[in-house]
């Protein structure tokens, strides 16, 4: 299933973008080369991936620019949940990655918002989340995310939740 988003004016790079759904086998270049340039493919593969719906943004290439992986999958059980949160079905999205020759143009911002629409009209979701990078925070928040629960470390990384409701 391939869908196309064009929402940026004509002529602007990120109205050549296509999202469609993909392998977990294809992301794994792309999870590495810029999440974890240190480490092996087999670091960024998640047991999960058999379960998962990954998703890939292309412009013209063969190979996406910028990956994203959707799992249903509860708030961690010990995490404080905001009080009236809607919960209802949650999906958390991980690996989420574009390459760095492609960052800074919207393809990652189009991407998460074809993953956002993924997730409510074909996993039923309620609420989105991750564990992103604090580095990343601000991104997020531009794109209506806010934060949730406390921070921590996968490694020397620092980590926060974030969540979107659907």
């Amino acid at each position: 299933m391939v869908f196309a988003i064009s929402s940026a004016p004509t002529g602007d790079r990120a109205s050549e973008i296509h999202c469609k759904r993909i392998e977990a086998k294809d992301t794994l270049t792309l999870r590495q080369s810029v999440l974890w340039p240190d480490k092996n493919l087999a670091f960024v593969q998640l047991p999960e991936d058999d379960t998962g719906i990954h998703l890939g943004a292309f412009l013209m290439t063969e190979a996406p620019v910028a990956i994203i992986s959707l799992f249903t999958e509860n708030i961690p059980y010990n995490i404080k949940i905001p009080p009236g949160l809607h919960m209802g079905c949650t999906v958390r999205f991980r690996k989420f990655a574009c390459d760095t020759k492609y960052q800074h143009k919207g393809i990652g911002s189009q991407l998460l918002e074809y993953a956002v629409s993924f997730a409510r009209s074909h996993m039923s979701g309620a609420l989105l989340w991750c564990d992103a990078r604090t580095t990343t925070l601000v991104w997020y928040q531009k794109r209506g995310f806010k934060e949730f629960g406390e921070r921590f470390y996968k490694g020397p990384v620092e980590y926060v939740r974030v969540r979107r409701e659907l």
